[in-house]
């Protein structure tokens, strides 16, 4: 898997790529995940890549100039199964887009900035316009780092027990099961007596259960999914 992320503050990233399974992931030659300085792609002297938004108003606007020269370049190389747009008004990723997009072979996401890109890149390269909830943050870095890492954490051979992903939160609109380890007693707290049966069957449907109380309590929406 390719995954190429346009930005204008790749330092932000940089970091979050470089540790734990990302890093495990591009050493092991599973995955390619570039970062593009979109300032580079900049006809201005300055490397400026913003502009005053048409009819007025608060902010900056991305222009398309830049943009269309990093992801022109990038399609000359590569043949894209998504072009990503990290937006609040996209639609808001989940678990089951981690899994769709993790099958894929390139991916390209832009990362906004500002008050956002010119909507002309948005309507003539942009294939998926993503969130990552109802909220705003100053940039579309760390919401590209978050959907980097659902993704390719589910590429197969990229976690050394493929089974783990498959038992997390929202892998069946359930939450996760709650989880003990050692000591078996923790200041008088003790593990379910369940999970020290060594019953296999008995200890998933425990889980089972769990997993579903915990939902059906915390996330009533994700209930309401799974439920019908």
């Amino acid at each position: 898997m390719r995954i190429d992320i346009i930005t204008c503050l790749p330092q932000l990233i940089e970091s979050f790529i470089g540790h734990s399974i990302l890093q495990r992931a591009q050493a092991n030659n599973l995955v390619t995940l570039t970062l593009h300085d979109l300032k580079k792609y900049s006809q201005d002297k300055h490397g400026r890549i913003d502009d005053y938004a048409f009819g007025g108003g608060a902010g900056m606007v991305m222009t398309p100039v830049p943009l269309a020269t990093c992801i022109e370049e990038l399609l000359s190389e590569n043949k894209y199964d998504e072009i990503i747009y990290m937006t609040p008004d996209g639609v808001t990723f989940n678990q089951s887009m981690a899994n769709t997009y993790s099958l894929k072979e390139n991916i390209m996401i832009i990362c906004g900035h500002y008050k956002g890109i010119d909507e002309r890149i948005r309507q003539k390269y942009v294939t998926k316009e993503i969130s990552v909830g109802d909220f705003v943050v100053s940039g579309g870095e760390i919401p590209a780092a978050l959907i980097a890492d659902a993704i390719i954490r589910l590429v197969p051979r990229v976690m050394n027990d493929e089974t783990s992903a498959l038992t997390d939160s929202f892998q069946d609109d359930l939450l996760a099961p709650p989880v003990y380890t050692r000591p078996a007693n923790w200041e008088g707290m003790e593990v379910p007596e369940i999970l020290l049966s060594g019953h296999a069957a008995k200890i998933e449907d425990w889980r089972l259960q769990q997993a579903m109380e915990r939902t059906k309590k915390r996330r009533p929406d994700l209930w309401k999914k799974y439920s019908e």
